[in-house]
């Protein structure tokens, strides 16, 4: 697997991140172990986890995974900032939760420091000098090599990054939702990216599975998108505009032969100011298909016609 530098900071790692937050949940231990596996035979470094995901249960399972020499081949992204009480997701980005949320994964991670550390999201209850001042603590302690944030627009990343840099530390990263299905990152983040020198991590690059397939036909009860964690997103990917998206991305893979996920992976992955996407497969063979992304290089006219009709011009 090719690789890209975070940013611009000097860490190296692979142009695709492995996400967790089914482990746990949806993904068996066995399974988990098998997308690691696979993962890393493929070249891949960069895995990404939270506090919040799975109440735990994916950091928990990914230190058991990465106990031994494994573990300084694989730059692992945490996240800090959001949890769930009584069910309900809890958003809360005070410097004694952070630190409080930061020290329990790195017990659960079975490590001493996490490469890459996130504010999970803007918290309109906290100051952002506070959230900042535990993502300096958290990189001047070592518990955090690089710092970053995820879900921050173009000018709450570039207000966190004047707050990191006048103390001497800089916002490697912010990780956010970006697909064909969701551009609103190009509004401000991507010439954001471009002039302050942070990398962007997409998640959701296949639009909650939308892109890849899944939902042509509607919503089944038991899929991802149906569940109470993302029932908020149904309407917007899974409207009109959605479906004609789905279908142009449908006929340029079969023009390509290659899958629709694999087509939709490949376009997010190779935007300006993008270091690598975070996928989500539940199982090794899911992970295999959108490995093959690894050989693909999208030609310029798929490109254009691609960005024409993922345009929301309403």
């Amino acid at each position: 697997m090719l690789t890209r530098r975070l940013g611009a900071t000097g860490l190296t790692v692979s142009r695709l991140a492995l996400g967790t937050m089914a482990w746990g949940t949806r993904t068996s231990p066995e399974d988990a172990r098998d997308l690691l596996t696979a993962f890393r035979a493929a070249g891949g470094t960069l895995v990404d986890t939270a506090h919040g995901y799975a109440g735990g249960a994916a950091e928990d399972l990914l230190g058991d995974l990465l106990e031994g020499p494994d573990r300084g081949e694989v730059v692992i992204v945490t996240k800090s900032g959001i949890s769930r009480a009584s069910g309900e997701r809890v958003v809360d980005c005070s410097r004694r939760t952070m630190l409080a949320q930061l020290d329990l994964s790195l017990r659960r991670l079975r490590t001493d420091h996490v490469d890459v550390w996130l504010a999970h999201t803007w918290d309109d209850d906290t100051p952002l000098e506070e959230t900042v001042g535990a993502l300096v603590h958290a990189w001047r302690s070592g518990r955090a090599r690089y710092v970053g944030v995820s879900n921050h627009v173009g000018w709450q990343a570039a207000r966190a990054m004047s707050l990191l840099a006048a103390e001497g530390v800089p916002l490697a990263a912010n990780s956010v939702e970006y697909s064909l299905v969701e551009r609103r990152p190009e509004r401000e983040l991507v010439a954001a990216s471009a002039s302050l020198g942070f990398g962007l991590l997409p998640w959701s690059p296949l639009g909650r599975g939308v892109l890849a397939g899944r939902y042509r036909t509607g919503v089944p009860a038991d899929s991802r998108l149906a569940s109470d964690e993302f029932a908020r997103f149904t309407g917007r990917h899974a409207g009109d505009h959605t479906k004609g998206v789905v279908e142009a991305v449908r006929t340029a893979a079969d023009g390509l032969g290659v899958s629709p996920a694999v087509l939709a992976l490949t376009w997010v992955r190779d935007r300006p100011g993008v270091t690598a996407p975070i996928i989500g497969p539940r199982t090794a063979a899911q992970l295999a298909v959108l490995l093959t992304s690894e050989e693909v290089e999208l030609p310029r006219q798929i490109i254009d016609a691609l960005d024409e009709v993922s345009l929301d011009h309403s």
